[in-house]
């Protein structure tokens, strides 16, 4: 397929049509590659021009260091002054947080004017969910804070999101004055009527904002209000709700009494945490307290075992971190030969698979097929599969050997092996909405 089909998907496409024009293209491309909103590039090689001899000699290359850009101080000030004067403003914190690693700036904004912060999907993990102003991630499931407070504010300000109207974000609720804070201009008034935007890099606009702040209010200058406390108690009252689910003692174990037990057996801190799309993302992000950088949420549409690679390439990434897959029987048929691949190259991940004998969720919009060709169905021991492929496994089925078996598999990588828990599990469609 011609290199110009591409570019609805790519941020540039082309073809190289002749070698010598490698270099330069190879720096194009890199540029784009780490200039403003991250995304695929592609270059086309004609095979004439694979075949083609090019002297090692002409190749002049320097690798292309990474642009940002900062906002402009006019729209700092005004959105500044737009933060200071809000009464209940809130912080919708996107991917580019993570991208632009601005872990610190986030939450000494938050901290400054005491501002509650949720996170989109795809940005989780951008700031501590440990932290007293954070509500947690807003999917198509979250916690209750994320809902409340959106609820009440008079403010949201995006940063580091393009703001798009989708089914796995939890939606600005119409009337809502919007600041958007983005790298992409094309992301700008796009979805949402904005009251004001910077364009800009997530870290450095969000340390103008900090700096222009300080100004106005004074360096010591820091909000004192109940906003941390009524969070605590939204919190508190939401968990209390789910505590049956989440400490259940059922057979075939629930669902959510694996995520209870994961929370309890993992460190946060030393764990890098993947969901597969569908159940596992709706059951475990609302309640997984994720820490800068330990959390790969995705999931926006349902390509089936993408966590098992996503997990392989966090471990790659940050070796020293323990690297989980939380998936489920169907999305382990998908890609479930692919866990040789971990064993074989030694990539010692942790696969919790929750089996429940079924592809949740479809049978309440499939129920004739299921009737009558148990669409839904599905069979098979996958621990092992996993132990045929190199790994170490176990299969649990009752809910008391759950952090047991964490613990041993957990032990089974820091030794180098990957493993997998294949937990015998029931079928529970509930969902924290609000």
């Amino acid at each position: 397929m011609a290199a110009k089909n591409y570019q609805g998907i790519t941020k540039w496409a082309d073809t190289i049509n002749f070698a010598d024009r490698i270099p330069e293209m190879m720096r194009r491309a890199f540029t784009l590659i780490r200039t403003g909103r991250p995304g695929p590039v592609l270059l086309e090689v004609p095979v004439d021009i694979m075949n083609e001899e090019f002297d090692d000699a002409k190749f002049q290359y320097t690798p292309v260091k990474p642009v940002r850009s900062a906002g402009d101080p006019a729209d700092i000030r005004i959105v500044a002054k737009a933060l200071i004067a809000a009464k209940n403003p809130v912080i919708r914190a996107g991917q580019g947080i993570l991208h632009a690693a601005a872990f610190d700036e986030l939450r000494e904004l938050a901290e400054l004017l005491q501002i509650p912060v949720f996170t989109t999907l795809s940005g989780k993990s951008g700031f501590p969910e440990n932290h007293p102003l954070a509500l947690g991630a807003g999917s198509n499931t979250r916690p209750r804070a994320v809902i409340h407070f959106l609820d009440k504010a008079d403010l949201v300000f995006a940063i580091g999101s393009s703001c798009t109207k989708e089914t796995f974000t939890t939606p600005i609720p119409d009337n809502k004055k919007i600041i958007q804070s983005t790298v992409d201009e094309r992301d700008i008034n796009k979805d949402y009527n904005l009251e004001h935007a910077i364009i800009g890099d997530a870290k450095l606009v969000l340390r103008q904002l900090i700096v222009d702040i300080k100004e106005q209010l004074g360096p010591e200058y820091k909000k004192k209000n109940g906003t941390a406390q009524e969070i605590k108690a939204v919190k508190e009252e939401w968990l209390k709700e789910w505590q049956p689910k989440l400490t259940s003692g059922e057979i075939p174990i629930n669902p959510y009494r694996v995520v209870g037990d994961m929370i309890k057996a993992l460190d946060a801190r030393e764990t890098i945490i993947t969901h597969d799309s569908g159940s596992p993302r709706n059951q475990l992000l609302p309640f997984w307290e994720a820490v800068p950088g330990g959390y790969v949420g995705w999931g926006k549409s349902t390509p089936l075992g993408a966590s098992l690679g996503f997990a392989m390439g966090a471990k790659l990434a940050r070796p020293e971190k323990t690297a989980v897959a939380f998936m489920g029987n169907a999305a382990f048929g998908m890609v479930g030969m692919d866990f040789e691949t971990a064993a074989r190259e030694n990539i010692p991940i942790l696969v919790v698979l929750m089996n429940n004998f079924v592809l949740g969720g479809y049978i309440r919009e499939n129920p004739v097929a299921t009737r009558k060709f148990h669409l839904t169905s599905q069979s098979g021991e996958y621990s092992k599969i996993a132990a045929a492929l190199g790994g170490y496994s176990e299969k649990v089925v009752q809910p008391d050997e759950i952090i047991p078996a964490l613990k041993r598999a957990k032990k089974a990588v820091d030794g180098g092996q990957p493993a997998l828990l294949e937990i015998i599990t029931c079928e529970d469609n509930a969902r924290s909405l609000k």
